[in-house]
């Protein structure tokens, strides 16, 4: 095998051109819950909160974007560090209980060894095409893999509530899951519906909704507390797999104890109040652990200079 690291900057992407993939999912079921015509904010209820919180989050970082070759003619691929950690809250104590570290090369190249340097160890992992989007959804898929893995190692009954930041994904097939999208890119429900979500007073949400063109799971909006602004200011997505309707709305009343008591603080964090203090906490925490990427990209480098072709 050979490979060579590519000279731009891993933030920019390959030097070549490579064409979008994908489009964004819409549509939604709005009567899961009750009937479009009657939806209304709903309250939060008092409902004890759990025990203990686990909070999930996964970092990840292009190191260098290569090319391989492995006999067949050069393939691009990525290596890349990414970790997944979580942040257990229990009787007033916060806690990194789980950090776990990897790296991988990415790359639909067959035939391709891991990539052993002197500190670490890219392990191939096999992406479906070698452009962009695809390197990404690899690597994407990798973290979410890790972050599911931490967090039933760090779950010590099931009562335990996770809470994982971004959509629950390939991560769903977790119990008693909670996924927060702090982000919207997408519109799933129709105007009159959707114009509902500026309404919210915080710790209010919409009635529940399904979601289902790639992956069935039930979702809400609900608003963080928030100093007044924006008509969506504070508003998160949040996510639960498609249980029994009232499972859903055990854990949509769940999400509206929990969620408020760890929102940020813009003097505190600039993505407040989305990005929930055990999050922000474990996400500096998880980057740190990654190393040094200038450190990792010249030892990439050397060992590619250093490689003798078989």
């Amino acid at each position: 095998m050979k490979f060579w690291v590519d000279a731009w900057d891993p933030a920019y992407g390959t030097s070549p051109d490579q064409e979008p993939l994908g489009a964004a999912e819409t549509g939604a079921d709005a009567a899961v819950e009750i009937a479009p015509d009657r939806w209304h904010p709903v309250p939060a209820p008092v409902v004890p909160p759990p025990e203990v919180v686990h909070f999930v989050d996964g970092v990840r970082r292009v190191d260098a974007h290569m090319w391989i070759d492995s006999g067949d003619g050069a393939v691009a691929g990525v290596a890349a560090s990414y970790a997944a950690g979580v942040v257990s809250c229990r009787a007033g104590e916060a806690r990194a209980d789980r950090i776990d570290v990897r790296r991988g090369l990415f790359t639909p190249a067959t035939g391709v060894p891991d990539l052993r340097l002197a500190q670490v160890t890219y392990e191939v992992q096999k992406a479906d095409s070698d452009d962009d989007l695809r390197l990404s959804n690899a690597l994407q898929n990798a973290m979410a893999d890790a972050e599911a893995e931490v967090a039933l190692r760090a779950r010590t009954g099931p009562d335990d509530l996770l809470v994982l930041d971004g959509p629950l994904g390939r991560r769903g097939q977790l119990a008693w899951v909670l996924g927060m999208v702090k982000t919207h890119r997408s519109r799933y429900l129709e105007p009159p519906l959707h114009a509902l979500v500026a309404e919210l007073a915080p710790g209010e949400r919409t009635p529940v909704f399904r979601l289902g063109a790639d992956w069935t799971r039930c979702s809400w909006y609900l608003r963080l507390p928030c100093r007044p602004g924006a008509p969506w200011a504070g508003v998160v997505r949040v996510e639960c797999p498609d249980l029994d309707l009232d499972g859903v709305l055990e854990l949509a009343a769940l999400s509206q104890t929990v969620l408020p008591r760890y929102a940020s603080v813009e003097h505190k964090d600039p993505r407040a109040p989305q990005n929930l203090y055990p999050i922000g906490g474990l996400e500096r925490l998880l980057r740190r652990r990654l190393g040094d990427r200038l450190l990792l990209e010249r030892a990439l480098r050397r060992a590619a200079a250093d490689l003798v072709p078989a």
